[in-house]
């Protein structure tokens, strides 16, 4: 994993909005209707090939595939793994932050009926654990690969990563005997993924937004017990990813896409020793946001282990508005100015289409203005930097 040593590296968490005719094929391959298998191979490896472009295009120099392949965060693993069975699930279960909506209903009832439910195109539903788990998507996987490497194909990019769900982020258990033994079965199979994106040449990024919400959302689970549940997840990940060299890892956690007020979200000191746990080379975490942002300073009294990398949010993904340039600058200076300018990249909060939909809750096209403004902000700061 390269660091910035000329400059600031940039880069973002991965998912990115699909078009319009990959959407509308796969609406009909995730829902089980009869589609044209060959038509959707071909406008996947198009809407590979012209997502990863555009990123380069735009200044970003460590690439993903914009997972446009998955129709949604975790629900592709539905396809890869055996043992789950997918369930209806009931309206609560679409409130990840049952603090949030317990104190704004009205707000969220609208939220999510209309950005939620209204673009996806799927119903959400519930993966829930009722047999042995085992890896199947070896040739899922496989085709990932081989567009993103054949995509990359004559483009001016430092880097590639692909994301991939990490095990805390798979289902629920009605099969195994402990929560334990659930990760770890879970992580066995997720390790074949794993390491098939790192034997290609590619970073992998971990993503785990439940170590976050763990700690935020559940009113039931005292502190003790949210600790003991992010200790199990930061276990069973470390088992997954054992014998990868860490710097072929970056580890991701958030909040989610949640536009909402966020009041209930976990302050990032209660879960950064966690978070430093991760064998990764790279951490990932939102920074930009206004719930957020004033949280840099931790880093003035945590020390980042040696030849570790931050990757702090320094564009939003809960927001339309286009941070300026100098703004981002500032960003990726505080943190440089803590834990030394190689070891920063910039990235943003979280992914901007972590579910396949018409309806990303921020617009595509300003998506690309945000990853202009990083790219200029990059520069300033690398001017400040590298004087």
């Amino acid at each position: 994993m390269k660091q910035s040593t000329h400059r600031i590296l940039t880069t973002h968490c991965g998912s990115l909005a699909r078009p319009t005719d990959l959407l509308d094929v796969m609406k009909a391959k995730v829902n089980g209707e009869p589609y044209d298998a060959d038509k959707y191979a071909t406008t996947l490896r198009r809407s590979v090939a012209d997502i990863v472009s555009k990123q380069a295009e735009y200044g970003i120099d460590i690439v993903s595939d914009g997972e446009q392949s998955k129709p949604g965060f975790y629900t592709y693993m539905r396809e890869r793994l055996t043992g789950f069975e997918k369930k209806d699930a009931p309206k609560a279960a679409w409130t990840q932050w049952s603090g949030e909506v317990a104190m704004f209903p009205e707000y969220y009832e609208q939220y999510f009926s209309r950005r939620m439910m209204g673009g996806s195109i799927t119903a959400r539903a519930a993966l829930v654990c009722t047999g042995p788990i085992a890896y199947r998507g070896q040739e899922a996987i496989r085709k990932d690969i081989e567009n993103l490497k054949a995509a990359l194909v004559g483009l001016n990019v430092e880097e590639a990563f692909m994301p991939a769900v990490a095990p805390a982020g798979v289902g629920r258990n009605e099969y195994y005997r402990s929560e334990e033994e659930f990760l770890s079965a879970v992580g066995d199979a997720l390790r074949e993924e794993y390491r098939a994106i790192v034997n290609a040449g590619l970073i992998l990024q971990v993503d785990d937004p439940w170590l976050t919400e763990v700690h935020s959302q559940n009113p039931t689970l005292s502190p003790a017990e949210r600790r003991k549940i992010g200790e199990i997840s930061v276990e069973a990940l470390n088992h997954a990813i054992r014998g990868i060299p860490a710097e072929k890892i970056r580890f991701h956690t958030c909040y989610g896409i949640n536009e909402g007020p966020r009041i209930h979200d976990a302050p990032l000191k209660e879960i950064t020793d966690l978070i430093l746990k991760v064998n990764a080379g790279a951490y990932a975490f939102e920074a930009a946001n206004a719930r957020h942002e004033h949280e840099y300073r931790i880093w003035e009294d945590v020390k980042l282990p040696e030849e570790k990398i931050l990757i702090p949010g320094v564009i939003t993904h809960c927001s339309n508005i286009v941070e300026h340039p100098e703004l981002i600058a500032e960003r990726i200076i505080r943190f440089a100015k803590l834990v030394g300018r190689e070891r920063v990249i910039a990235g943003s909060d979280c992914g901007f289409s972590s579910q396949a939909t018409y309806n990303p809750e921020v617009h595509p096209k300003i998506v690309w203005a945000k990853f202009q403004a990083m790219t200029e902000g990059t520069k300033l700061a690398s001017q400040q930097l590298w004087r």
